[in-house]
C-alpha cells in the first residue's frame, strides 16, 4: 500500500510534526508512506517537495492579498483565516499517481487550493483528511472559538471587518460544499472534541469521520533524571519549575498571559514565594518586549527547540507542563510531557480532555479560570507529584499513542477505504 501524506511544511508547526511522526510510524509498519510538502527542510528520502517555482511564493502572497482586499485593506486577522483560492495541482505529480491513498493534513497558505482539492477528490482515489484545526469544517476560520456559524452556512463572520450574511466566509463555505461532493472523503479528527465540530458542521456532518490521535515516537522521548536534566539546561535545582511550550509563545490562542495570571494568583494568595517558583518556556516569541516584562517570577527562555533529545530533558526537568490554550484540537505537548514523566495541567474544554483524566494523570481546570489553573499547578506540585509516578504516565502514553498503536488504526482505515 502506498500512502501520500500532504502537508504544507515538513517540520514547522504542530501539524507538520504530527504528519512527520505518522509517516515514520507507517513506514515502520509495512506501509510505503511518503510526505509531499511545499516547504522541505531536511534531506529525508521519505519527503518530497513541490517542484521549485515562483508560483509557490505567489500562491501564498495572492491568497493573503485577496483576504486583505476583501477585508477592507485591514491586516487584522490576516492569518486567522484562509480561503484556498490558490495552490498547486498535485494530481500531475508522480508521487500522486503512484499513491493508493491520499492523506491530507494541514494544506493551507498556498499549498492546495479548493480547485486543487476538487481535482484530488475527482481522481477517484480514496482521500483521508486528518484535521489539525477547524478549517476543513468551517468557511474560512482555523478556530471558530465561540462562533457556531459553521453549523449552518457561515456568514456574519466575526473575523471580518465588515461581516454580513453573504460575506467572504459564506461564499467560501458554499465553494467547499461543492468541492466535498466530488469524491470519497473520510475525515479524521485527532480528538473527540474535534469530531463533534465535524458532526455539527453543515459542511462535514454527512462525511464519514473517525477519531485517531496523533502519535509519538517513544524511542525519542524518555524520562531523564530530574536534577541532571536541570543542570544540563541551566535551570535551578531547588525550585518548583513550571513549563510552557508552543510554536509561538505569544500566539493569543495559546493563553500565555493566563498562565502568568495563574502564577500571580499563587504568589498573591500566599501559596508560594517568588523565590520558590521558576518558569521555563520554549518556542518563538514575535513580540518579546510585550511578553517578558509581565512574568512575575524568574524565568528561563529556552528558545526554539526542535530535537526530541533536548525536549526530553526539558520535560524531565519540569514539575508540571501547563497548557493554557483557549482550546486545542489535541495537545501534543501534553503527551510529550507525560512520556517524560511530567504532570500536565490544562483547561479541559477541548481536545486536551482526551489526554488528561482529571487528577489521575494530570489536572483539567475549568475553562479559562485563572484560579482553577493555579489550583492545578499547586496540585501538580503537591498531591499529584506524591501519588502519580512518572512511569505510570509514560506507560499510558505507550498504550495509547505509540507508533504501532496509531499506525494500525490508520492502516485499518486505509484498508476499509481501498
Amino acid at each position: 500500500m502506498r500512502v501520500l501524506i500532504v502537508n504544507t511544511s515538513e517540520c514547522t508547526g504542530g501539524a507538520a510534526v504530527a504528519a512527520n511522526r505518522l509517516t515514520e510510524a507507517l513506514n515502520n509498519h509495512g506501509v510505503k508512506a511518503k510526505m509531499l510538502v511545499r516547504d522541505k527542510q531536511t534531506d529525508s528520502i521519505t519527503t518530497a517537495s513541490l517542484p521549485p517555482s515562483w508560483r509557490l511564493r505567489w500562491n501564498f502572497l495572492w491568497e493573503r492579498f485577496v483576504i486583505w482586499w476583501k477585508n477592507g485593506l485591514r491586516r487584522k486577522n490576516l492569518f486567522a483565516v484562509s480561503i484556498a483560492n490558490s495552490g498547486t495541482d498535485i494530481t500531475r505529480l508522480p508521487e500522486f499517481r503512484e499513491a493508493d491513498i491520499i492523506h491530507l493534513h494541514w494544506v493551507n497558505q498556498g499549498m492546495l487550493s479548493l480547485k486543487g482539492i476538487r481535482r484530488i477528490l475527482a481522481s477517484g482515489k480514496p482521500v483521508v483528511w486528518t484535521m489539525h484545526d477547524m478549517w476543513p469544517c468551517t468557511g474560512i476560520c482555523h478556530h471558530a472559538r465561540e462562533c457556531n456559524g459553521f453549523h449552518d452556512a457561515c456568514g456574519q463572520c466575526w473575523l471580518l471587518s465588515f461581516p454580513k450574511d453573504k460575506d467572504l466566509s459564506h461564499r467560501v463555505f458554499l465553494k467547499k460544499q461543492q468541492v466535498y461532493a466530488e469524491g470519497r472523503l473520510h475525515m479524521v479528527a485527532v480528538s473527540h472534541w474535534l469530531q463533534q465540530q465535524v458532526q455539527q458542521s453543515a459542511l462535514t456532518r454527512d462525511i464519514p469521520s473517525s477519531v485517531i490521535p496523533n502519535t509519538l515516537s517513544l524511542q525519542k522521548f524518555h524520562i531523564r533524571e530530574k536534577t541532571k536534566a536541570r543542570r544540563q539546561l541551566g535551570l535551578p535545582t531547588d525550585r518548583c519549575i513550571i513549563l510552557f511550550g508552543a510554536a509561538r509563545i505569544d500566539d493569543p490562542i495559546k493563553g500565555f498571559p493566563t498562565l502568568l495570571k495563574a502564577i500571580g494568583h499563587l504568589l498573591s494568595n500566599g501559596f508560594y514565594k517568588k523565590e520558590e517558583l521558576h518558569l521555563a518556556f520554549f518556542g518563538k516569541i514575535k513580540f518579546p518586549d510585550a511578553v517578558l516584562h509581565h512574568i512575575p517570577v524568574e524565568y528561563t527562555d529556552l528558545g526554539w527547540v526542535n530535537d526530541s533529545d533536548t525536549l526530553s530533558a526539558i520535560y524531565s526537568a519540569a514539575d508540571t507542563t501547563v497548557c493554557a490554550s483557549l482550546y486545542e484540537t489535541f495537545g501534543q505537548t501534553l503527551i510529550e510531557a507525560q512520556a517524560c514523566g511530567c504532570l500536565p495541567v490544562s483547561f479541559g474544554n477541548s481536545g486536551q480532555a482526551d489526554i488528561i483524566r482529571h487528577r489521575e494523570n494530570g489536572y483539567l481546570a475549568q475553562a479559562y479560570s485563572v484560579e482553577d489553573l493555579a489550583a492545578g499547578i499547586h496540585w501538580a506540585f503537591t498531591e499529584g507529584k506524591e501519588h502519580i509516578s512518572p512511569e505510570t504516565m509514560r506507560n499510558e502514553v505507550v498504550h495509547k499513542y505509540a507508533g504501532d498503536v496509531v499506525a494500525s488504526q490508520y492502516i485499518q482505515l486505509y484498508e476499509k477505504l481501498k
